[in-house]
């Protein structure tokens, strides 16, 4: 190897090493991106706003939270995945992206494992069945009993994969017939329960708490394995009548793959430093 060959060779690999070290110091050196699968309101996005607005403040630099609901997130799922690999796009997201959809679905226009890098888990999530009041049931077996009186018309909305698996596993593991209505989110679901176009759903339950507060909305069971501290009255499904009944989510951060390792470091050593915060464990 000549001499200039050598130096070459010698500048490229220094380079190699000090630059990812540059980058995570220097960054964020301008606005951070978040995308989120679902509408403004739901449980990501909620929690989302509430990161990114501590790491803006942490960091002096703008974090902004843009909404792609829609197709059980693949829309968010896939544009974050074509985004630059350096850092400023970050992608809140839930097992409804990362988890469910692959099984859910036949293509993906994302690979969930291929195509991001983890960055920080930031939470566990249980779906609230909750009804109309004008349904005119108050337990979950009222629910299965008028269900299994009127096979096929009752409707549930859905928003997200998670919302839908949990009225699919009502569904088969109580022997009811219930029909499934789409939306781009929650959201938009707990909207059309409100009006009464579709009867029951399994929502997240920072969106529909607050209606169910207001006697809007019926709260029937959480599906989680344990009872809800925001409703330590309200009983799991497995309690309230489906024996084994069990589903619980998560919501996590990722990066487009590829991005620099020392930034994503730095991110989640920011995002678990937020998390930390009492005023966000309280939450």
């Amino acid at each position: 190897m000549n001499h200039f060959a050598r130096a070459l060779f010698l500048s490229v690999w220094l380079c190699g090493g000090l630059l990812p070290r540059a980058q995570a110091q220097s960054y964020p050196s301008r606005p951070i991106k978040v995308i989120v699968p679902f509408s403004a309101a739901s449980a990501t996005d909620t929690v989302a706003r509430e990161v990114a607005n501590r790491m803006s403040e942490t960091w002096g630099q703008p974090v902004v939270v843009e909404n792609k609901p829609g197709a059980s997130g693949m829309l968010a799922a896939a544009a974050a995945a074509k985004s630059p690999a350096d850092g400023y796009t970050l992608f809140f997201t839930s097992n409804t992206t990362q988890a469910a959809n692959p099984s859910l679905f036949v293509k993906l226009p994302y690979d969930p494992v291929k195509d991001f890098a983890p960055v920080a888990p930031l939470a566990t999530a249980a779906n609230l069945l909750v009804v109309n009041p004008a349904l005119g049931v108050s337990t979950l077996k009222d629910l299965i009993q008028l269900a299994k009186a009127q096979p096929g018309k009752l409707s549930f909305a859905y928003g997200s994969s998670l919302s839908r698996v949990n009225s699919e596993m009502l569904k088969s593991m109580a022997g009811i017939d219930i029909v499934g209505v789409a939306y781009k989110s929650n959201p938009q679901g707990v909207a059309d329960l409100l009006g009464g176009h579709v009867q029951l759903m399994f929502s997240d339950t920072v969106t529909a708490l607050p209606h169910v507060k207001a006697g809007k909305l019926k709260a029937l069971a959480v599906g989680s394995s344990r009872r809800s501290a925001m409703l330590p009255d309200t009983p799991t499904v497995a309690e309230a009548g489906v024996p084994g009944y069990e589903l619980t989510g998560w919501l996590a951060v990722f990066v487009p793959a590829g991005t620099p390792d020392a930034v994503v470091t730095r991110l989640h050593a920011e995002i678990n430093r937020i998390l930390a915060l009492p005023e966000m464990r309280d939450r």
